[in-house]
């Protein structure tokens, strides 16, 4: 009798240190809160263990933007549907035959998704090296000379590059590129912006690269006052190849190279490829695009004779640059290859279909707390709840691609879009945080988990803390936000 008298005490201190613990962090994130730069604010909280213990609940069940937040779900549901060794192809073919080392047709670079080709990123295969396999596989199918274009071929992502709920003024940026089929680059282009002698005055600025001789670029930029800093935009479409950089770009900026967006890609790449098999001794009637170039007849895929093909990085790597760096171009390849991995077809419309069917899989009720527009964030038409974020995170617990899918977070102070946050926090807490970013004007969004210093998965902490309609100044949001990471931490 006194042994279970013993056993019931003690389960019930216990219950009471929890309750005690539970109230104490809930007061501490209201006081955080209450602050007033979040008065005009929308607030959202929810923090969970593993076992699903609720922590704090604060509008939890209200969708509202994630900004780059969605990066989470693009990254998971890839992740878990594909798997982390998953690799885009880029295949080398032609058209015709080949009569006595002439190619008597057209040359392929076929696309299959792979958003680094070309890029700056550090996971990526050098130009120099990928273009001299292409040569490899051109030289041993017997080709010494073509004598038909070199086309860049995109057609694997159906369907507009970007999603049409992009601002205008977004998707001339670099940030706004849009997944086509066949990237180069990034899908940017490279300019060099000089202020000029007096405010007013035009902006020197050139294309710098790659080159694209194609285009018709314009510019309606003018010098703006000190401290006015870099306001140039790109207006662009992929209906015509013209583009208009306006805008202002403070005197006191120094010369800077200013990415914006490419959107011919594939035309591009064939045309660098063109001049490097040239620079080889190989000639063609250089490049063409299947979109720009009518006058080239684009044959059917199951037409074009496969030579070789090489791969990309791994998605594991992929989508701990898209996490790290916040790439929304690489975001949206995920996205979308989700969909083209399912249904067939890379299209919006049928991405969607796909994403919620891999949520489903996960054991994730989709019916409500989430609207799913893009893969990046970068609509405003995304709109999840604080729970929503917290039952994904939690059911990538159980997914057998979990640790992949943890080593793609950053932790704050790390390199990437956490470099500023929680700077004077002990680094033994800031590691055990693994969180994703997400901000545009007015929204600053952090949902991740919090890693015990010891115990077992169920007692690790699962968050997601969403400001929507915010006025206050970036750096402030976040000093309130780090304090709310901080007291999670604590709790575990």
């Amino acid at each position: 009798m006194k042994k279970n008298f013993i056993i019931i005490f003690l389960i019930s201190s216990l219950h009471i240190c929890a309750t005690s613990s539970a109230q104490s962090l809930q007061e501490s994130i209201n006081a955080i809160i209450s602050d007033k730069a979040l008065t005009s604010a929308t607030v959202g909280i929810c923090a969970r263990t593993g076992d699903g213990r609720t922590l704090i609940d604060i509008e939890a069940d209200n969708p509202i933007i994630p900004a780059s937040n969605m990066k989470l779900i693009s990254t998971g549901a890839a992740l878990h549907l594909l798997s982390p060794d998953y690799q885009f192809a880029t295949r080398i073919g032609y058209s015709g035959s080949i009569c006595n080392g002439v190619l008597q047709g057209d040359l392929y670079i076929i696309g299959g998704g792979d958003p680094t080709t070309g890029s700056k990123d550090s996971i990526a295969t050098s130009l120099d090296r990928l273009f001299c396999s292409w040569e490899k596989f051109i030289r041993d199918a017997g080709i010494r000379r073509i004598e038909g274009k070199i086309i860049g071929d995109g057609r694997y992502f159906e369907g507009m590059p970007e999603h049409p709920s992009w601002l205008w003024s977004d998707i001339g940026t670099y940030y706004g590129s849009g997944a086509t089929g066949l990237m180069f680059y990034e899908n940017t282009q490279s300019f060099l912006a000089c202020a000029g002698k007096q405010v007013g005055d035009p902006v020197e600025i050139a294309p710098s690269y790659p080159e694209a001789p194609w285009m018709e670029f314009r510019y309606n930029c003018t010098t703006g006052k000190t401290g006015t800093g870099d306001q140039l935009y790109m207006y662009a479409s992929d209906l015509a190849p013209v583009a208009e950089i306006r805008g202002t770009f403070g005197i006191d900026r120094g010369k800077k190279r200013v990415d914006c967006t490419n959107k011919f890609p594939e035309y591009t790449i064939a045309s660098i490829f063109a001049d490097f098999l040239k620079g080889k001794g190989m000639t063609s009637e250089g490049p063409a695009d299947f979109r720009l170039c009518t006058s080239t007849k684009i044959v059917p895929a199951e037409q074009i004779t496969i030579i070789g093909t090489t791969l990309s990085p791994t998605l594991r790597q992929i989508a701990f640059e898209t996490n790290h760096k916040s790439n929304n171009l690489y975001a949206e390849t995920l996205f979308r290859s989700i969909g083209k991995s399912v249904t067939g077809s890379a299209c919006y419309d049928s991405t969607y279909v796909a994403v919620n069917g891999t949520l489903q899989s996960l054991g994730i009720d989709t019916s409500y707390g989430a609207v799913m527009a893009d893969g990046s964030g970068l609509s405003r038409q995304n709109h999840i709840s604080p729970d929503f974020f917290c039952r994904f995170l939690t059911a990538m617990m159980s997914s057998p691609y979990f640790e992949d899918y943890v080593y793609t977070l950053p932790s704050p102070g790390s390199n990437g879009t956490l470099a500023a946050n929680m700077k004077n926090c002990p680094e033994d807490v800031k590691t055990r945080i693994k969180v994703k970013s997400g901000s545009m004007t007015g929204v600053r969004c952090y949902s991740g988990y919090i890693i015990p210093t010891e115990g077992c998965k169920e007692e690790t902490i699962v968050f997601s803390i969403m400001v929507n309609n915010c006025t206050a100044p970036t750096w402030k949001v976040r000093q309130l936000m780090d304090k709310i990471m901080a007291a999670l931490a604590a709790a575990n």
